[in-house]
């Protein structure tokens, strides 16, 4: 992978903010460590917002690793679970602790039959996720033989109407699941917001990148 890093001269921190439901609490933590996050409380349709000490990338949280990893910022907040998804090459630093939930398996409370049965009937179970590498990873673990189908949005449906047996998803607080008729069988993955950096970065700008590493450790968990 060839990783192209913009000119560092007289060039102010890059970093990546997600989208979504990680957004407010990444500002909050930049901003208690020291960042200038001017123009981030109403960035408007603006997706690079300049501070005195900083530019901001605002991005989709899927696509944060992909900037990191790619030389497009210099580090950026993303949540465990992307990370893992995307298996990219990004220096993990600092775990911020907030956007916690967990990746799980989950099936139908009206299913059929056993899914365990059927897995022994026929040797193999499809599973719906979002998340088709860290199903896989984790299925695999398990010596357990799965047809991944890949879904883009309503993984709960996908046992209700036949599509598959189980599913892998992230979910807080297990609400959404239970409202579905669906119950959670195993646990996969722990997923919190993590600070990361692209490693030529870390290597070009340690004093910057590990500075901000050092003072966004010390305000985590938020008050």
């Amino acid at each position: 992978m060839i990783v192209r890093m913009p000119s560092q001269a007289s060039r102010p921190l890059r970093i990546a903010v997600p989208k979504g439901a990680l957004f407010a609490d990444s500002v909050r933590a930049l901003e208690l460590a020291g960042v200038d996050v001017t123009g981030l409380s109403d960035p408007g349709r603006h997706l690079i917002v300049r501070s005195s000490d900083a530019e901001f990338i605002i991005a989709k949280p899927t696509d944060v690793p992909i900037y990191v990893a790619y030389g497009g910022v210099d580090v950026a907040i993303a949540g465990k679970d992307v990370l893992v998804e995307a298996d990219l090459d990004v220096v993990e630093m600092v775990d911020l602790g907030f956007g916690g939930c967990r990746f799980v398996v989950a099936e139908s409370e009206d299913a059929p039959r056993s899914i365990d049965e059927l897995y022994r009937h026929l040797g193999v179970i499809r599973v719906a996720t979002k998340y088709p590498r860290i199903a896989e990873a984790h299925f695999a673990a398990r010596g357990v033989q799965v047809e991944i189908v890949k879904l883009h949005g309503n993984i709960e449906l996908a046992p209700l109407i036949g599509l598959a047996d189980r599913i892998v998803d992230i979910t807080a607080t297990g609400r959404t699941l239970a409202e579905n008729n669906l119950r959670i069988v195993e646990d996969v993955l722990a997923s919190t917001a993590r600070f990361v950096a692209n490693p030529v970065s870390l290597k070009t700008e340690p004093e910057r990148v590990r500075d901000l590493a050092d003072r966004l450790a010390a305000v985590v968990p938020l008050p």
